[in-house]
């Protein structure tokens, strides 16, 4: 499951030493992760921008990548591998419990979409702004920690979406092929 877990800044759970004021060392994928004892936490699975995706024996998450330090080779978490996974584990379900009926719903850009009407069978119905109704699986949605929830779509790609599903089935054939 990858989740980006933006709690740690607001936990305080990221290294004593601010990554802007070191040097930018190679962070590789396949990279061995470790707590401050040294105890192996994960590894790089891959590099996201400004986040890396770690693995943990249970997990995926990608994580900002100021969480860390580099020293000897390897990256320095402020979090065991237990606490890493607990805390992916935690946000996962609070996400998840988020996707339900009554939630905002948001597009990529933050603009508001509509309020979730039902979930069922995998699948969640959406009341848009102007009263219509859309369905989308929920794998297309995450929760977000304000009980929001995030589609994977712009305001102006869900409405395209919408006018399309409304549009007659055959106007496509009166159109010349481009």
């Amino acid at each position: 499951m990858r989740i980006i877990l933006g709690t740690f800044a607001a936990a305080g759970l990221l290294l004593a030493a601010p990554a802007a004021a070191q040097p930018q060392a190679a962070i590789t994928v396949g990279m061995q992760v470790t707590d401050a004892s040294g105890a192996p936490v994960g590894t790089v699975a891959g590099i996201n921008g400004s986040n890396l995706l770690i693995k943990t024996a249970k997990h995926e998450a990608q994580i900002p990548r100021a969480s860390f330090s580099v020293s000897n080779g390897k990256l320095l978490f402020g979090m065991t591998q237990a606490q890493l996974d607990a805390q992916i584990e935690q946000s996962s379900a609070a996400a998840s419990a988020s996707i339900a009926a009554g939630a905002s719903v948001k597009g990529v850009g933050g603009a508001a979409i509509g309020t979730i009407d039902s979930v069922a069978d995998g699948n969640v119905t959406i009341t848009l702004q102007d009263g219509k109704k859309i369905a989308v699986p929920q794998t297309g949605l995450r929760g977000n920690s304000d009980g929001t929830v995030t589609i994977g779509l712009t305001a102006a790609q869900l409405d395209a979406r919408v006018q399309g599903a409304a549009a007659p089935a055959d106007a496509a054939a009166d159109k010349p092929a481009q």
